[in-house]
């Protein structure tokens, strides 16, 4: 069961990282004609989306978070990874469901690190910890309205990053 519920997580995670990287791409050919102010956006369609959206113009927050130059020693401890979820959750008010599976793999040195999915009531919060580049590639998602500068001042201050990359889409 527990093989299971890890291969569905893992192929949801594949799902979100691959989204995430196509609207990167996006990101970079319209980063010309956006605001460059604005910390959270994303250009679809025409439509500026920002975090001053009302939670009924929209089904979902997805916000995926690059957190650069993170201390090594705890993006690489098991626990500090699993206290920081449980906290992030808390910070953000969402109910987990279950506790935090989190994996490390990567033959490839470029990839090897931690991966962590936690399941919420109202969705998933998942993350990549990359060893070799000090960095953590977190992904939340929820149906719940959540504030995403939280999560981003909390999860840059718990790994002591040095720079973040943050991307918001508001999914309908």
């Amino acid at each position: 069961m527990t093989q299971i519920l890890l291969t569905i997580i893992m192929c949801i995670l594949a799902l979100i990282n691959r989204h995430s990287m196509e609207l990167r791409v996006r990101q970079v050919q319209e980063e010309s004609t956006r605001d460059e102010n604005e910390v959270h956006g994303w250009v679809q369609g025409g439509e500026q989306m920002t975090n001053k959206k009302e939670p009924e113009d929209y089904w979902g927050v997805s916000s995926s978070i690059d957190i650069y130059g993170c201390d090594k020693d705890l993006m690489t401890n098991r626990e500090a990874i699993k206290t920081f979820v449980i906290k992030l959750c808390d910070v953000i008010e969402m109910k987990r469901f279950g506790d935090p599976i989190i994996e490390h793999f990567g033959e490839d040195k470029r990839i090897e690190g931690f991966s962590m999915a936690q399941l919420i009531e109202t969705s998933l919060i998942s993350a990549h910890f990359a060893n070799e580049l000090g960095t953590v590639y977190l992904d939340v998602f929820s149906c719940k309205p959540y504030n995403v500068d939280k999560v981003v001042d909390f999860s840059k201050t718990f790994f002591k990053g040095k720079e973040t990359r943050v991307n918001t889409i508001y999914r309908k």
